[in-house]
């Protein structure tokens, strides 16, 4: 019961923004006083909302693939390594993921103006990665942990060296975790708004110009799209739960294979 009342207070503003989204008023107004998809189409044929969701899909895919391959390497270094410090790294990679976001959006700005990325497309890339790489990190080795060793050790005893034991073992059994990485990586990338708005300059990504467009004056355009990133994020979740939920069954066959396999040829696991 009182878990109902949480998701309905969380929800609330859902409850607000969905329904002024097919609003057929001039301007925000709730109730509905009828229906209309104006706002959808002013949405779809405005050049401004347009560019802004290409440079945000752009600097997404590009930050998030980035993070994947640094935090996914990184994550398998603090798993498997048993090298002192560890603790201390892994604090590290995720001081960015805990630091107030304007205290690290004011350092990138400061450096980037140093060596010239501010305002650029290659600026807003890294300060995503800087952001989303200790999301992936942090997944990553849960899921290297989680992972049975015996599966790598024994492939490895077989003859099979680290980069191939990776590609035909552990890559297919962490492909869902890494997909799930990904995916989160991609709509923090596609939600941050401070760090793009000290380093962009005068380039819109979908939430600063929401910001702006907020801001400046009210634009009911805003409700059209935030339902529809309400309803990409609700796919993302159901996609990641599902994808979690075949790499366990994955996970759990591969590993009975091997021991199996194993048990047949009398050796010990």
């Amino acid at each position: 019961m009182y878990g109902v009342l949480v998701l309905v207070f969380l929800s609330g503003p859902l409850l607000v923004i969905i329904p002024m989204s097919f609003s057929s008023a001039g301007g925000l107004q709730f109730p509905p006083p009828g229906w209309s998809l104006q706002w959808y189409e002013a949405l779809f044929s405005s050049p401004a909302w347009g560019s802004a969701i290409k440079t945000s899909l752009l600097v997404g895919l590009t930050s998030s693939l980035l993070a994947l391959v640094l935090g996914a390497l990184a994550g398998y270094g603090l798993a498997r390594g048993t090298f002192r410090g560890r603790g201390a790294l892994l604090a590290v990679f995720l001081a960015p993921m805990i630091v107030p976001p304007i205290v690290t959006a004011v350092g990138m700005y400061l450096t980037f103006t140093q060596v010239g990325l501010q305002g650029t497309f290659v600026g807003i890339a890294a300060g995503h990665v800087v952001i989303l790489v200790p999301y992936v990190v942090l997944l990553m080795a849960v899921a290297f942990q989680a992972l049975d060793r015996r599966l790598e050790l024994m492939a490895r005893s077989l003859g099979a060296s680290w980069t191939t034991a990776f590609r035909l073992v552990l890559l297919p059994l962490l492909a869902p975790s890494i997909a799930v990485s990904w995916l989160i990586a991609l709509v923090t990338s596609f939600d941050e708004v401070i760090v793009t708005i000290f380093i962009g300059g005068t380039t819109d990504t979908v939430p600063t110009l929401m910001f702006n467009q907020l801001r400046d004056r009210i634009d009911p355009t805003v409700t059209a799209l935030s339902t529809l990133l309400v309803l990409v994020t609700v796919l993302v979740l159901a996609a990641a739960a599902l994808l979690l939920r075949l790499g366990r069954a994955r996970g759990t066959e591969a590993l009975g294979e091997v021991l199996t396999d194993t048990t047949h040829r009398g050796d010990t696991p």
